[in-house]
């Protein structure tokens, strides 16, 4: 299939290829910037602003600001906005639903951000909404699922990766928590399945300990992107940048 591949600045994300995407979760522009500092060194693929735990999110301007500053921090590195929502693990936020959206179009509309996230299973309206806008902005949409608690079954995991590629999502993204590893094995098996028949790359991962796992491993199943702690870790089981960079050698070679 053709169009299994995104270019974000000089980054490729395509399944079968390990990209590393490390998070920063300051609760202030200051903190933010240290984080950055501290993980530019290591040279992630991709950096994660979770806006959720900037404590002035109500404040579009300091928004705008921060993301200002981290691209300038960045340099090439791409960097993926995402307000995670309570019910999907993310941080409580003083804005509703319409603000949030607000704000992703706004952020959308600067040069400072290359994708932002937003959960497949919200409204319709605003998803399209979304895709609208981050289309005409040149901004990759991705389109994510989380759970928490458990590892739903293999239809429905493949279902929400669907309905991400309905919207016209430029990637789908699948985060579930396994309650033992047969789970983590249909996590790979549903990555595998997505990768070979939908024409859009899909980032997934199986949580916790059990799951770590597929953070290292699931880049040959067909995930785009894992996550690995640069500084600060933003959900269970990710593992330090430097190992999965070194398990990359390992896995990426014939010895």
């Amino acid at each position: 299939m053709e169009g299994k591949e995104i270019k974000v600045r000089n980054t490729t994300l395509a399944g079968g290829t390990l990209s590393v995407c490390s998070a920063i979760v300051g609760k202030n522009e200051a903190q933010l910037l240290e984080e950055a500092e501290e993980i530019f060194p290591k040279k992630p693929d991709l950096v994660e602003w979770r806006a959720d735990f900037f404590e002035q999110i109500d404040h579009t301007d300091a928004v705008l600001r921060a993301a200002d500053r981290l691209r300038k921090k960045l340099g090439d590195i791409p960097l993926l906005f995402t307000i995670r929502s309570e019910k999907e693990g993310g941080k409580e936020i003083p804005l509703d639903e319409q603000e949030k959206v607000a704000l992703l179009k706004k952020v959308c509309e600067t040069e400072s951000v290359d994708l932002i996230d937003f959960e497949v299973d919200n409204k319709q309206e605003d998803i399209q909404e979304l895709q609208q806008k981050t289309q005409a902005q040149d901004v990759k949409l991705v389109l994510s699922f989380h759970n928490f608690k458990e590892t739903p079954s293999e239809n429905e995991m493949l279902s929400k990766l669907e309905k991400a590629k309905s919207y016209q999502a430029d990637i789908g993204k699948l985060a579930v928590m396994p309650n033992d590893m047969s789970d983590v094995l249909s996590l790979l098996q549903i990555t595998q399945t997505a990768e070979k028949n939908l024409d859009i790359p899909v980032i997934t991962m199986s949580m916790g300990t059990d799951g770590a796992l597929s953070r290292l491993i699931g880049w040959k199943f067909g995930s785009a992107l894992t996550f690995a702690v640069g500084s600060k870790s933003s959900a269970p089981g990710q593992i330090p940048i430097e190992i999965v960079r070194q398990l990359e050698g390992y896995l990426s070679h014939e010895n």
